[in-house]
């Protein structure tokens, strides 16, 4: 009897001192599994700095299987945290996750080159070969970005704001993301992903390559319904490393951006497959409305464009098949040819109040680009173009960096500029110039195997 009683009040005291070692799971709530972040130690002041509290909050709510972190009404400063399996921060409508302004505060767990040469990685909010995860709330997550560029000279630590990495699984839904040091929300590797409802805002004047989403040698993502104004690139498709990206559908989606809305490359040193837009409106946007580069050795094919309206772009379609060969991470070894571009239909596009030329399609001698349909395109553009613009020839800087404007600000078409394109078919295109315009609305050059309607 007394070896029983014994037995019975040490294993009562062993599971009294298991709770005790649980702070996390003390303040989760077991049947909805929704943790409230201030009774964890996190304060909402906007003062004290809770990246040591969020992250331990984080790593005991993943080590008990997961459950969703709360944030209410405050504003909780914050460095770099690293989100982990099963866990998903929800930001209440009232809330805000605030970026620190000490660059100390940010850590780099994947630096890389970007396509102008930048040291690029550090993020606010990341995570690695992490499943099950995501933010959720119509709160907001504030960089804080130009405050963080004013404490730096010269501005290094640009983190960006979000950023997942060979990760599976990934949800956001409805939150407000603001302000970033580079780019916005950045997948690397990831597989599946969907990104509904989120609105994005990194115009900020005064800072540069703040895009909007990135999508890095990524699979099976869906973006739906989001609202994006971008200082840089707004939806952005690349490959930094060999992986593809592939399986992609965006829809539905409003884009304004300083450069270019919709954007395969610049880094394209792996392939592009299977990916659809469809259903956007592109308005107030400074370059491209839709564009494709493949310049460092990747494929693009299996690619459909469709019902996209623009006001106010540069040139509304823009296609490059190029030759920089280049290469973003260490060890990585260049291509030793340019890639192809083939199997694309662009249809259902219309575009006011372009500044520029309506479609300019560009591959290099010996390496042209493959099929492309364009088909029910109406472009107005502004026109005005001389005789003397009519004979302007130009060059191929096949090695340059890609954009509409690399071959000069002066093109010898109003509408249409394709060379050395294999497989060029139009149906129902129609190029509109709004002043009398001496140029042709086509010029053609080394272009064959395609039909017109």
């Amino acid at each position: 009897m007394t070896f029983f009683k014994s037995t019975t009040i040490l294993v009562l005291l062993l599971a009294v001192l298991s709770l005790a070692l649980r702070p996390a799971a003390a303040a989760m709530d077991s049947s909805t599994n929704v943790i409230d972040a201030t009774k964890a130690g996190v304060v909402g002041d906007g003062a004290t700095i809770n990246t040591a509290a969020i992250q331990k909050l984080i790593d005991d709510t993943s080590a008990v299987g997961g459950g969703v972190i709360e944030f209410p009404a405050g504003q909780y400063l914050t460095g770099t945290i690293q989100l982990k399996s099963g866990v998903t921060l929800r930001i209440d409508d009232s809330a805000t996750l605030l970026g620190s302004t000490d660059a100390a505060d940010y850590r780099n767990l994947d630096p890389f080159l970007d396509g102008s040469g930048n040291q690029m990685g550090s993020s606010l909010i990341v995570a690695v070969d992490a499943a099950n995860v995501g933010i959720e709330g119509k709160g907001t997550i504030d960089g804080q970005g130009l405050k963080l560029a004013a404490n730096q000279h010269p501005f290094v630590v640009r983190p960006f704001l979000l950023r997942w990495l060979n990760c599976k699984n990934v949800s956001l839904h409805e939150i407000h993301l603001t302000n970033p040091g580079a780019w916005t929300l950045n997948f690397f590797q990831t597989d599946g992903a969907v990104i509904d409802g989120v609105k994005i805002r990194s115009r900020a004047e005064k800072l540069q390559n703040n895009d909007g989403i990135d999508l890095d040698s990524s699979q099976n993502i869906k973006i739906t319904n989001c609202d994006i104004v971008s200082g840089d690139d707004a939806i952005v498709i690349k490959t930094t490393s060999k992986q593809p990206s592939q399986n992609i559908d965006a829809t539905n989606c409003d884009i304004s951006t300083h450069t270019n809305a919709i954007k395969f490359g610049t880094e394209s040193i792996g392939d592009f497959e299977n990916i659809s837009v469809s259903n956007c409106r592109i308005t107030n946007t400074g370059m491209s409305g839709i564009v494709l580069n493949s310049v460092d050795g990747g494929n693009i094919r299996h690619v459909n464009i469709s019902d996209i309206t623009m006001d106010g772009v540069a040139a509304p379609i823009c296609v490059r098949l190029g030759a920089r060969l280049k290469t973003f991470r260490t060890g990585d070894t260049a291509m030793p040819h340019p890639g192809t571009i083939s199997d694309v239909a662009i249809s259902n596009v219309t575009a006011k109040n372009v500044r520029s030329i309506g479609i300019l399609i560009n591959g290099v001698p010996g390496y042209p680009v493959g099929v492309i349909t364009l088909s029910n395109i109406q472009i107005a553009v502004r026109g005005g173009g001389t005789a003397d613009d009519a004979a302007v020839q130009l060059p191929e800087k096949a090695t340059s960096y890609p954009e509409y404007s690399m071959f000069g600000k002066t093109l010898p078409a109003y509408g249409l500029y394709a060379r050395h394109v294999d497989g060029l078919t139009l149906h129902n295109v129609q190029l509109t110039p709004l002043l009398p315009d001496a140029r042709p609305s086509t010029v053609l050059l080394d272009v064959s195997s395609g039909s017109s309607q």
